[in-house]
């Protein structure tokens, strides 16, 4: 009320209290009608409908709401109605819009295609940031891969075009930090097919990362589902200086609540620390909340994000924000599951890994960590940029380190890439100098897109094999993530730190205390980074690279040809027969962690991700097998012979053999890669056991029809051994909360039962039994 108000005084005293021409709710009227972006003028903010959501979900629960609530709930499809327990049950929503990458693009594509529908129903877009491999440089980079996937890039081109899709077309740059200039605002919920789609919670949206089978949904005006999330509170006090960046504070909490623990839980941002961030700071943040299982993170609506929002041509969001500050806060009062405090001005510089994003270190401390540990000390490659770490305030950062070096006749001793996370980013890093500076450093400029982040990376310094060590301002260092190399030893830390180490040359440098040598023989100290949080003479928008969907397409034509090996229109999988499921092999029961990257690897495999059966023969290639500690060779148990997993697979599915999975903890963690489901269930698997799942991939695997159990005690995992045959029993009267009975069948003629948990409600066992969600889609269509 107190925001009507002032809102209602402001229009009085510009136009009079005799206001002739217009009077006060038909003002309010017009500036409610605020468009969602520049590129879907007809598309309003409906802040309204957010408010009145809350104040029915206020109202019933009794009690203040997190921030994440208010925007969460406020999105539901029935908030009168929905029951809303956290942790317990499942959310009926109604996003505001959907994002898709070229990789996951596809699959969601060719899914939408195979619905039967006309058109989507929210505003949608695809990015074109994932089939672009880091060889030489930006421009030639870019050439190559416009040419090498012509195809795909026509398919996404022509089905944007004839279903409402918005294209981003390749040199558009990284699908998140697009969002963040174009599309995020404070209290929208946006989903995207892309793992780290929670950077936009850097301006205070709810941007959540999901399968394509999910996109589909919502493209479809189906609500989506989601469990209600847990609430973390991170509490920050003080304020960032010197070597410590925003990504410090990520690479903390990821020391803190490790991989998994933020699954199934919110990460909400408060306290008076807040605002000595910076909007691309929050998202940095928010980005990397992925690593810790996070279903999203956010941070709340401050003069931050507005200042943003203004640089980057929406003002009128910031005004119409600001006038529902609100509700775009947590209440007072409110109560988290959990709270991490984090004084910042006590917090030092870090850096995690190598092969896991939780394995934090101080940087004062990982030159004696490493030698300890035997890491190979001499850093190879720096890369900077990004998804997390490309805004015009990192690249302003690291480029003021590279001009002290260049100032004392000094280049990076390891190699250094850097990566814009978009054109306008490009552009404007171009025009203000710090490409140049960068370059002149050593640096290699590569294309706006993803890059060595997620694997695309033609490297030629080393060996597979070769034992070494890169450091980069990426979130992931997942095992041979980078480059494909097992023996890779990767470290994330922010673009200030890896510009640093990379002039050292080696993880012993220090550089809060420790000194470089300048050509004229001088020893100097670095002095902390400096940067300008955004452009003073605005951003230079560079190249346009949008393609708007046509307001008629019904005369446009998507193709797909048979012969292609890029992509394949998909078949619908076959419907559950009504009966337990008898006699599945184990195909292969996983040692330690199995991320989506080892269940489905990117990199070259990239370009493969719009045909479901060629990208089937990478099927769990990086797992490593519990019976002999090898990846990619499983004994097949009918003929006796080892072989490559996707092999035996396909040898089981031709002698219709049906098969399982066993695997330990957080199984499926990292990408949201729904190939990872699809292939499986393609290659005649039908059940995942395991410890525990990571959030996305689990509900990926239930969506094509897979079911994805846990085993109620985690020690019958050392029951089961990999020549095991099983039974599921209870699918008859399969039921939310009830759980499932695996009869283990051993060779020696032994058996064991074990008990098997699951989170399946009553929706998604329809799921399952109509083979598919899109199955049942088209079910309910008739």
């Amino acid at each position: 009320m107190a925001s009507y108000c002032l809102t209602v005084t402001r229009l009085q005293l510009v136009l009079g209290q005799g206001a002739r021409r217009l009077n006060v709710s038909a003002a309010l009227s017009a500036k409610a009608k605020v468009a969602m972006s520049r590129f879907e003028p007809t598309s309003s903010i409906n802040y309204d409908q957010l408010r009145t959501n809350i104040s029915v979900v206020r109202k019933r629960l009794n009690r203040p709401l997190t921030l994440s609530e208010k925007i969460v709930y406020g999105h539901l499809d029935d908030p009168a109605g929905q029951d809303i327990a956290r942790g317990r049950t499942y959310l009926r929503l109604r996003p505001d819009r959907v994002a898709m990458q070229d990789a996951t693009a596809q699959m969601a594509m060719l899914q939408f295609i195979s619905s039967g529908l006309a058109t989507v129903a929210v505003p949608s877009t695809i990015h074109c940031d994932h089939l672009i491999e880091a060889q030489i440089g930006g421009a030639e980079d870019l050439q190559r891969a416009k040419d090498v996937n012509l195809e795909v890039y026509n398919f996404l081109a022509s089905a944007g075009a004839k279903y409402g899709v918005g294209f981003w077309k390749p040199g558009s740059g990284i699908i998140h930090q697009i969002i963040l200039e174009n599309y995020a605002y404070p209290g929208v919920m946006l989903i995207g097919t892309d793992s780290h789609t929670p950077n936009g919670g850097g301006l205070g949206s709810i941007c959540i990362g999901v399968g394509g089978a999910d996109a589909v949904d919502v493209m479809a005006g189906i609500p989506w589902e989601l469990k209600c999330p847990n609430v973390i509170g991170v509490k920050l006090t003080g304020s960032l200086s010197g070597w410590t960046s925003p990504k410090d504070v990520i690479l903390k909490v990821a020391g803190i609540l490790t991989v998994k623990g933020g699954t199934g839980a919110i990460v909400e941002y408060f306290g008076p620390g807040v605002d000595s961030i910076s909007c691309t700071g929050m998202a940095t943040i928010c980005n990397m909340g992925a690593e810790i299982g996070a279903t999203t993170s956010v941070f709340p609506y401050n003069h931050r994000m507005r200042t943003y929002l203004e640089k980057t041509g929406r003002g009128e969001i910031a005004a119409l924000a600001e006038d529902y500050k609100e509700d775009l806060v947590p209440d007072a009062g409110c109560q988290y599951d959990q709270v991490i405090e984090i004084n910042l001005s006590e917090l030092k510089p870090h850096i995690n890994g190598p092969f896991t994003p939780d394995l934090a270190h101080p940087v004062s401390e990982i030159g004696a960590v490493a030698e300890k540990n035997g890491w190979p000390l001499e850093i190879k490659v720096g890369l900077i940029g990004s998804c997390t770490n490309s805004s015009y305030e990192d690249m302003g950062r690291a480029a003021s380190l590279a001009k002290q070096a260049l100032d004392r006749g000094l280049k990076c001793k390891s190699q250094f890439t850097v990566t814009p996370g978009s054109e306008q980013i490009r552009a404007t890093i171009e025009r203000d100098g710090f490409s140049k500076i960068l370059s002149d450093v050593g640096g290699i400029v590569l294309a706006n897109a993803c890059g060595p982040c997620i694997g695309q990376w033609d490297r030629r310094d080393v060996k597979k094999g070769e034992k070494n060590t890169i450091v980069t301002s990426y979130n992931r260092n997942f095992t041979g993530r980078n480059d494909a190399n097992p023996a890779t030893h990767a470290f994330v830390t922010s673009p200030e730190i890896v510009t640093a180490l990379a002039i050292a040359g080696t993880l012993k440098f220090n550089p809060e205390k420790d000194f470089l040598t300048a050509a004229n023989g001088e020893k100097f100290k670095l002095v902390p980074p400096t940067g300008d949080e955004l452009p003073s003479r605005d951003f230079d928008p560079g190249q346009d690279t949008y393609q708007h969907p046509p307001k008629d397409s019904t005369g446009l034509r998507v193709d797909v040809s048979p012969q292609s090996n890029r992509l394949q229109l998909l078949e619908p999988f076959d419907n559950w027969n009504g009966k337990d499921l008898e006699d599945l092999q184990v195909l292969i029961k996983v040692k330690g962690k199995c991320t989506t990257d080892h269940i489905s690897a990117a990199g070259p495999w990239l370009k493969f991700r719009g045909h479901l059966d060629n990208i089937s023969n990478n099927l769990l290639i990086g797992a490593v097998n519990i019976e002999n500690d090898a990846v990619n060779s499983i004994r097949n148990q009918l003929t006796g012979e080892f072989g490559g997993v996707p092999d035996v697979a396909r040898h089981y599915k031709k002698n219709g053999l049906q098969w399982a999975v066993v695997g330990d903890e957080n199984y499926g963690e990292g990408s949201s890669r729904e190939h990872a489901a699809l292939e499986p269930r393609h290659l005649g698997g039908r059940v995942i056991i395991v410890k525990s799942f990571a959030r996305i991939h689990e509900t990926n695997l239930k969506k094509q029809g897979l079911l994805p159990l846990t085993f109620a005690d985690p020690h019958d995992y050392d029951k089961i051994r990999p020549d095991d045959k099983m039974c599921i029993k209870g699918l008859k009267k399969f039921a939310p909360g009830k759980p499932l009975t695996a009869v283990i069948k051993h060779k020696d003629g032994s058996q064991d039962s074990i008990q098997l948990n699951h989170t399946f409600n009553e929706t998604q066992i329809e799921w399952f039994q109509a083979g598919s969600a899109l199955n049942r889609m088209k079910q309910l269509q008739h």
